[in-house]
């Protein structure tokens, strides 16, 4: 019955708030769009293939839980600015576009990742093999390039943990293969508040050296005052096959996004009585962040024998940050960090019995090593120096994978990862009564992993996991201590004990899924006091994370549903007192982690040419902080694109237009949590348009 009246609440929406009852009939049309006509003709579903649990197979044989979305940027009708658009449909990952391009998106996983307030944390990152994550657990989701992109892969659960540091879920995105025939796309787009996007892609070659480059510029006014941004990304794609038993693949990614103002967050008030507006300290600070990113790599695959195949990789990057923050004293930050890695693996497909067993064993080494100065922030421009160091994280890590068919109906999957992780800080700020805080420390993890999958028939699939993952503080987190100066490095690691069990089932045209899980973490990293704009963290025990996941997808002839309800019980199971004194009680939620989120999707095609679709994304409220004295209320928006293909010659153009918001829903979008000020709204657009055209020849 909650389940009933949470979305009741977020389709009508707070009392002082409420829509007309034309709100309410949407909904209900919504749904009645995804029960099956009965005169549709049946369509088998297309097998999806997928690669995040190491070993290439269907996701539905996957023995965990395993989301691949498809990216065709010729058909979308998106801009493909943001992952956010693709992944609304994927149970229990949350994607929130905060409509701030200075801070990134909000990702998170199953109540993992939602604490992070800048760049994605407990959440791993992967583009193209190469992490997207740093060694210390932090990273970021906007350097990916989504207009070359084929396919997003994301994995949740205790598979996770094999992928190391931060991995409460993985997500993969992959570039699409550089094409034999010479191919061209173009696309141009613009939308409300100033949205502008150009970009182009050019591929071509042979079976044994193909190339893709695309490249891509976006900007925007902004929905709010002071929150203009601008970002151009290049992404090039080289795969070379110098023989049948060896793929080598080059990688460049180039991002650029300079001078981009960051509106910060609102208070409820500030938020009901206009949320548009910016809080004053941000145009007295002149809040803003620019980003210069590099980064290039090698993938190597090359098949030793006809069961041995050895994968490489080597990857290195640069990345530039200068950010201005809405108080004086060590308001200004200039971060320069170089960072790099390789990771060696083996793999071994083998027969027992006549039954597969396939192994995989690997290393991972990588480094990340920066160079922070802060200053005081005189209205927007570096005053007084008031920080100057060094910051390293490194790991180093050693695993191993067993896939193995012990019966025709019955796989075994178990895997260990032994981690080390090192973060040190050398302090070359050492005047006057500030002393020398140089230090280190290095946190060891070992992670093993344990699972089944029953093929019960043709049909139907049942899997059961168990793992133990960890997360090690970040640089940032561990930058400030309550007491004195220096890193705070008597942080432990966070370690959660997970588990889930979850079916497969398709028949026909309709496929569906549901896992139940749990993790009970340890030494969660919290924070414990937040002063003039710095947050101090500390260790507390016996948080949980328990829910259901479940999706539902059906393939008529032109019509196509999709269904995703993500239900997360994330809460505080021991009461704890932090620094500045406030009791966080025993049962308190999880700030940033709705109780119940449902993503709904209803799209046909017209005569072939013409496609249209119809979004729907609901969410119960969302607390805003460990104290829970203040929540977002639930909501309820409809989203709906159309696009048609057009006579272009032997080439194929589409235009298409799409409404966000469509009845103009005032909602927060995404939350700061546990701000120090009070300011934890990020109110969403209200009812906004966008039309575009791609061409590809």
């Amino acid at each position: 019955m909650r389940s009933v009246f949470f979305f009741a609440e977020a389709v009508a929406g707070p009392r002082h708030l409420r829509r007309p009852p034309l709100v309410r009939w949407v909904a209900l049309a919504m749904f009645a769009a995804c029960v099956p006509p009965a005169f549709a003709h049946e369509r088998q579903l297309e097998e999806v293939v997928i690669s995040a649990s190491r070993s290439e197979q269907t996701s539905f044989d996957a023995p965990a839980a395993i989301s691949s979305v498809s990216v065709d940027p010729g058909n979308q009708a998106r801009p493909l600015v943001n992952l956010s658009e693709l992944l609304s449909t994927v149970p229990g990952l949350q994607a929130r576009d905060r409509q701030n391009y200075a801070q990134d998106l909000q990702l998170s996983v199953r109540g993992f990742g939602t604490r992070s307030t800048f760049g994605v944390r407990g959440v791993r990152i992967l583009v193209d093999g190469i992490p997207a994550t740093m060694p210390d657990g932090q990273g970021q989701a906007a350097t990916a390039s989504l207009n070359s992109a084929s396919r997003i892969e994301v994995l949740r659960g205790p598979l996770a943990q094999l992928y190391g540091n931060a991995a409460g879920g993985v997500v993969q995105i992959f570039t699409r293969d550089p094409a034999a025939p010479p191919s061209f796309t173009a696309n141009a787009g613009a939308g409300s508040h100033g949205q502008r996007q150009v970009g182009a892609s050019l591929s071509g070659g042979s079976k044994e050296l193909a190339g893709l480059i695309d490249v891509t510029h976006f900007s925007t006014d902004g929905y709010r005052d002071h929150s203009a941004a601008q970002r151009t990304q290049a992404n090039v794609k080289v795969v070379a096959r110098p023989t049948e038993a060896t793929s080598i693949t080059g990688i460049y990614n180039w991002f650029h996004q300079p001078m981009t103002q960051d509106p910060l967050g609102l208070t409820r008030a500030q938020y009901l009585a206009n949320p548009r507006q910016v809080f004053a300290g941000a145009n007295t600070f002149d809040t803003r962040k620019s980003i210069e990113q590099q980064q290039g790599g090698v993938v190597l695959e090359h098949r030793l024998t006809a069961i041995d195949t050895l994968h490489a990789r080597a990857y290195a990057g640069t990345r530039q940050i200068f950010q201005t923050l809405a108080f004086q004293n060590n308001g200004v930050v200039d971060l320069d960090r170089g960072y790099g890695g390789i990771g060696l693996a083996w793999s071994r497909k083998t027969r027992v019995n006549g039954l597969p067993l396939n192994w995989t064993a690997g290393i991972d080494a990588d480094r990340q090593r920066e160079r922070r100065k802060g200053f005081d922030n005189n209205s927007g421009t570096p005053g007084t120096l008031r920080r100057d160091e060094n910051g390293e994280a490194s790991n180093l890590d050693a695993y191993g994978q067993m896939d193995w068919a012990v019966h025709p109906q019955w796989r075994l999957i178990a895997g260990v990862r032994a981690s080390r992780v090192r973060l040190a800080v050398d302090d070359y700020f050492i005047v006057g009564g500030n002393p020398n805080d140089s230090g280190s420390v290095q946190y060891r993890q070992t992670s093993p992993v344990l699972g089944t999958v029953w093929h019960a028939s043709h049909d139907l699939n049942v899997y059961a996991n168990l793992g133990q993952g960890f997360e090690t503080p970040t640089l940032a987190e561990a930058a400030y201590r309550a007491v004195g100066s220096g890193p705070n490095f008597s942080l432990r690691s966070s370690t959660s004990k997970q588990g889930e069990i979850g079916l497969k089932l398709k028949r026909g045209r309709h496929a569906f899924e549901a896992a139940l899980f749990t993790a009970r973490s340890d030494n969660e990293i919290v924070p414990s006091q937040v002063v003039a704009g710095r947050t101090v963290y500390q260790n507390v025990d016996d948080v949980e994370r328990r829910g259901l996941e479940a999706a539902w997808q059906a393939q008529w002839n032109g019509l196509n549903s999709r269904l995703a309800y993500t239900l997360v019980d994330a809460s505080f199971r021991r009461a704890y007192t932090n620094a500045q004194g406030a009791t966080i009680a025993s049962g308190n939620r999880l700030p940033g982690v709705p109780l119940h989120a449902l993503a709904a999707e209803v799209s046909m095609r017209h005569h072939g040419r013409m496609q249209s679709a119809l979004e729907m994304r609901v969410e119960s409220k969302t607390w805003v902080n460990d104290i829970n004295s203040d929540a977002a209320p639930a909501f309820a928006v409809f989203n709906l694109r159309t696009g048609i293909e057009l006579p272009a010659g032997r080439g194929r153009t589409m235009l298409f237009a799409r409404i966000d918001n469509l009845l103009d829903r005032r909602y927060a979008g995404s939350v700061i949590v546990n701000d120090g000020n009070g300011r934890f709204y990020e109110p969403a657009p209200g009812r906004s348009f966008f039309v575009g055209l791609r061409t590809a020849l």
